[in-house]
């Protein structure tokens, strides 16, 4: 028996809490079509602070929706094998340490981990050294609808970042993986949505699904948290509810999971206080395509036993047959 959630039985059958709106799959077509009429911009620049025999290390940087300057780290090997890696970071923070993306790159997998923007990534847009984006990211926009949400624009970064790394010469844009944690989870989910071709995502606790349970949980735990703060801020009085929850259902990561065509592995702690088990579920039980689950009975939104390694050898299976 979990101690705070639904029963085993209750989520393996959940679809969901928070609403679609009614003219979700046409925002996100126009919303993909305002990407394609944005000119990339694109640059790699070598990382000369961080050399390497075996492959090439690059910061790349590329023009999103908004005028935005997106910033990613890559790792390009020198002996190129054709898959790639995705990798997301979690909320609030920046993308791997250089030496993070080190285990795929030795197998000649391309590696690319984007710094979200406005958080914490001291590359992306016009940011100071390592300062922190003063934002409530979640309900950031959400005054402005749907076309103002921050992680509206961060979808598309996605997209975008997808497009660039499939698109290079050493890379086959069928044999493209995705992965991260939290946040990073969620967005992993997200880029496989946005890029059918995606073949193989590993998600592991992941955040922006399914808010209105989360909100209803009333567990006082941050990130989710924020839309009591919104709340208090901006509707005291609940007068705009079901505007606002409709309003971030069109950055829900469940409402997009029915277009994912990857094959998709989820890691679950029944006790996260964080991420709460339903709302990873919310959108585990709309995805279509092969997937998997594995369950953590005991463990919250924390560092998963094994996890880790597991993707590590996954993503090599479902890209190149191999594990090592």
């Amino acid at each position: 028996m979990l101690s705070f959630e639904m029963s085993a039985q209750e989520l393996a059958v959940y679809q969901g809490t928070n609403p679609r709106p009614a003219d979700f799959d046409q925002f996100w077509d126009r919303a993909l079509a305002e990407l394609d009429a944005t000119d990339p911009g694109t640059e790699f620049v070598d990382a000369t602070d961080f050399p390497l025999t075996t492959a090439t290390a690059q910061h790349l940087y590329f023009t999103g929706t908004g005028g935005y300057r997106v910033h990613a780290k890559v790792l390009r090997p020198a002996e190129p094998t054709g898959p790639a890696v995705l990798m997301f970071h979690g909320y609030g923070g920046e993308q791997p340490k250089w030496v993070d993306l080190l285990p795929h790159a030795a197998r000649g997998f391309t590696v690319a981990a984007l710094d979200v923007r406005e958080q914490v990534g001291f590359r992306t847009g016009s940011q100071a050294p390592n300062s922190f984006s003063p934002h409530h990211h979640l309900v950031h926009g959400l005054d402005d609808g749907p076309d103002g949400l921050l992680y509206r624009h961060v979808f598309l970064d996605i997209r975008r970042l997808t497009d660039i790394i499939g698109a290079l010469p050493e890379v086959n844009s069928d044999r493209i993986a995705t992965t991260g944690w939290s946040q990073g989870g969620g967005l992993a989910l997200v880029a496989a949505a946005l890029t059918p071709t995606i073949r193989y995502t590993a998600s592991a606790l992941p955040f922006l699904t399914d808010y209105q349970r989360a909100w209803e949980l009333n567990l006082g735990t941050a990130p989710y948290d924020q839309i009591v703060t919104w709340f208090k801020k901006r509707d005291p009085r609940h007068l705009r509810q079901d505007e606002a929850f409709t309003t971030l259902g069109y950055i829900d990561v469940q409402h997009l999971a029915a277009r994912i065509r990857a094959e998709v592995t989820l890691f679950v702690g029944l006790e996260d206080q964080i991420c709460p088990p339903s709302t990873q579920y919310a959108t585990y039980n709309k995805i279509i395509s092969t997937k998997s689950v594995r369950v953590y009975p005991d463990f919250g939104h924390e560092d998963l036993p094994g996890a880790a390694d597991d993707i590590f050898q996954l993503i090599g299976v479902r890209l190149d047959g191999t594990i090592n």
